[in-house]
């Protein structure tokens, strides 16, 4: 699949050249095929292509049958729209999605690929477009809520960018009555502002009180796959429980080195152990060992294909979606205790500098000797805990060199200019039907950080490696932040005495580490924070490898998580391939076109996940809430917009106090400061303020929390 569609890509790209030449005059099919040399057995391929161009908007046909590229001011792309109507349209390339007003979508619906021509003369922050042609529907199902009227019915999305309802026939309901959560299949879209697009309902989840249907309500709405299909399990089944001998063949036996695993309590897929020790140099040898999941995961099978589609694991509040089944991803592939596991081992000997002196990477046998546990680890080097550590004697003082190692190697990245955010994080516990009953923060302590230590020096030396051989890989990249935002960012801390230094439009990540530790228990702490995090881009996968900004480093690649992230399988395989002299001309081309569809799946599958994990969390975090209706908390002003100010409370729940709500003066939005002013009386709020609040409703199913500031601190200060 993905190599044909790298094959596309490239005759795609060969079609768009042609037709963008000045010297091109438009031609018909026959005269292009001819000009570009295409067989007759490949004439129908290449009609397809043809027509697949036109659809996407990247090439036009004239009355007469003549192909050529689409007007200057016309581009394709993808809709999203919002719940007040307007819309924009991300197209592929340009910096800036464009802004589609309520009027001009031309009945586009949320996520259609459309093709847009540009409105002359529009002004604002965001060029204005209108939809001339819808090329291909988005979205074809939709997770909403069912209302029951007396002769029909309709959903109310739980997907606010669809901003309509669909109607659903009495005879197409499936029996749903009010309350009910659905997923329902559009049979028409709207054609204009005053038809709603119609529906027929094809499951019902549950009534929107079931325990668990809000959870699942969010895992259809994007679409992710939960149960494994039949071949993949038949396939699963097969995969032996435990490690074959012939397995070891050729292998380096790490059987007698000490090693442990360093989870959390309630972890179950193990995929990284790790092992130290000092010499009487002074040299650290670090050993990263990562499950071998590619000896059980072959390239194409039914497995390999299930576990791409994926992309990740998916971590939600009350369960998780896993990229392999589980056979694989807690039994054989995870590094349990005292069983021999398969494992691809990067061997580092580290200087008291920090510097990897020498490496090895090796296709090993391993024996974890012990599955630890973070708060364990915790208790025996910061708590100095007695018992745990005489439970664990054998292993405290490895425990003590890791603890020096991290230290230096996190001193050296400091250095360097790594930034780090660290923000807080928070656990939902959950009781048996689901129902939140507490939020506590998740702390960062010395064991989270020894494995995070050890895992990014792991990725960066397995990078660089790969990328000196000038071979085929996926890397892990982060692009430098957007200049228009360092600049606003650059302007807003003057106001607080802070500078950054830029040259030209470009910042080192040094400059802002360099802030983060000035604003380090400040007042104006979490809004400066949140500030830097906004201007920065998303890391993602690509087969280039051109940096990681956020940790000021040339060579970065993820190698440590392949039963959770599939580009860590990917590159699993090319090392191996390496390891054993398979990487050949014809290998070396398969990679080539494989890998730059599997980085950018990756990335997207990436992105899915993330909201699919915000989104639950939201929803339980609002769950969580309606049980304190009316109470009053301290918070800090984390946003501020022109429809009102963001508050965060403690617990990490965000809620929104609306700007009507806020009495005895007419507020507005001041773009420059980031503040809400009174226009009268001049009170300020401003982000990173502190400010005691009032829950005033939830609205448990969008996930949202209204705030209020109760009427006797209204004019406090």
């Amino acid at each position: 699949m993905f190599g044909q569609n790298e094959k596309d890509r490239q005759r795609k790209n060969l079609i768009c050249e042609l037709t963008a030449d000045d010297l091109y005059v438009p031609m018909k099919e026959k005269e292009m095929a001819a000009l570009m040399q295409v067989s007759k057995e490949d004439r129908e391929e290449f009609r397809r292509i043809l027509q697949e161009l036109v659809a996407e908007g990247k090439l036009q046909m004239t009355g007469q049958g003549k192909f050529l590229k689409p007007e200057e001011n016309k581009m394709v792309g993808v809709y999203s729209g919002t719940a007040r109507g307007f819309g924009f349209v991300e197209v592929e390339g340009r910096e800036d999605d464009l802004y589609i007003p309520e009027d001009l979508k031309g009945g586009a619906f949320h996520q259609d690929r459309v093709q847009v021509e540009l409105v002359p003369g529009s002004h604002g922050r965001r060029q204005e477009a209108r939809v001339i042609k819808i090329l291909e529907r988005g979205m074809k199902q939709l997770v909403g809520t069912y209302e029951q009227c007396e002769n029909f019915g309709f959903v109310i999305p739980d997907d606010s960018k669809v901003g309509t309802d669909v109607f659903v026939p009495k005879e197409r309901s499936k029996g749903a009555v009010t309350g009910h959560k659905v997923v329902v299949e559009l049979t028409s879209y709207a054609a204009d502002e005053r038809h709603k697009p119609e529906g027929r309902v094809v499951e019902i989840l549950g009534h929107i009180n079931d325990p668990g249907v809000d959870i699942m309500s969010i895992v259809r709405r994007l679409e992710l796959p939960v149960e494994f299909g039949e071949k993949v399990m038949h396939q699963t089944d097969r995969i032996p429980d435990q490690m074959q001998d012939a397995d070891r063949t050729g292998r380096t036996d790490l059987r007698e080195l000490q090693m442990v695993t360093i989870d959390g309590e309630d972890a179950k897929d193990l995929d990284d152990a790790v092992s130290l020790y000092l010499d009487e140099k002074g040299l650290y040898h670090l050993g990263v060992h990562i499950a071998d999941v590619s000896n059980y995961v072959q390239e194409n099978s039914a497995l390999d294909w299930e576990a791409l589609k994926r992309g990740t694991s998916v971590y939600l509040v009350d369960r998780v979606i896993p990229m392999l089944p589980h056979k694989l991803s807690n039994g054989i592939c995870s590094l349990n205790e005292g069983v021999d596991r398969l494992a691809l081992s990067c061997l580092m000997t580290i200087n008291g500098k920090g510097e990897v002196t020498d490496y090895q990477i090796l296709e090993t046998v391993i024996c974890v000797d012990r599955r630890m546990s973070y708060t364990s680890v915790k208790k025996i080097l910061e708590d100095k805990d007695e018992e745990e550590r005489q439970k664990y004697e054998t292993f405290v003082p490895m425990f003590e060199e890791m603890e020096q190692l991290a230290s230096i190697l996190r001193k050296k990245r400091h250095k360097r200019g790594s930034i780090d955010f660290d923000f807080a994080e928070s656990k939902i516990v959950l009781d048996e039907k689901g129902h939140p009953i507490e939020i506590k923060p998740y702390e960062r302590n010395v064991a989270t950080k020894i494995i995070e230590d050890f895992m990014l020096i792991a990725n960066e030396t397995i990078a660089q490696h790969f990328f000196w051989m000038e071979l085929p890989f996926v890397y892990r990249t982060h692009e430098k932040p957007d200049p228009d935002k360092l600049m606003k960012l650059s302007a807003f801390i003057r106001n607080f005495g802070y500078h950054v230094k830029l040259t030209g439009e470009e910042v080192h990540p040094k400059e802002l580490q360099k802030l983060l530790g000035q604003i380090t228990d400040t007042e104006e702490e979490t809004l400066i924070s949140r500030l830097t995090l906004r201007s920065m881009k998303q890391a993602r996968y690509t087969v280039e490898c051109t940096g990681h900004f956020g940790l000021a480093c040339q060579h970065y690649c993820h190698f440590t998580s392949p039963i959770r992230r599939y580009p860590d399988l990917q590159i699993h395989r090319i090392i191996k391939d390496q390891l054993r002299g398979r990487l050949h001309e014809e290998r070396i081309s398969h990679y080539l076109e494989r890998l730059p569809e599997v980085a950018k799946h990756s990335s997207k599958m990436e992105r899915r996940a993330e909201e699919a994990e915000r989104e639950t969390d939201k929803l339980k975090k609002a769950e969580y809430m309606e049980e304190h209706i009316g109470e009053s908390f301290e918070g800090v002003i984390s946003g501020i917009t022109q429809w009102g100010i963001y508050v965060e409370l403690p617990n990490t729940v965000e809620g929104l106090i609306h700007v009507s709500t806020l009495s005895g003066d007419f507020f507005y939005y001041d773009e420059e400061t980031y503040e809400m002013v009174g226009r009268d009386t001049g009170k300020t709020y401003k982000l990173g303020q502190r400010i005691t609040i009032q829950v005033k409703g939830v609205d448990r199913m969008s996930g949202t929390v209204d705030f209020m500031i109760p009427e006797e601190r209204e004019y406090t200060t």
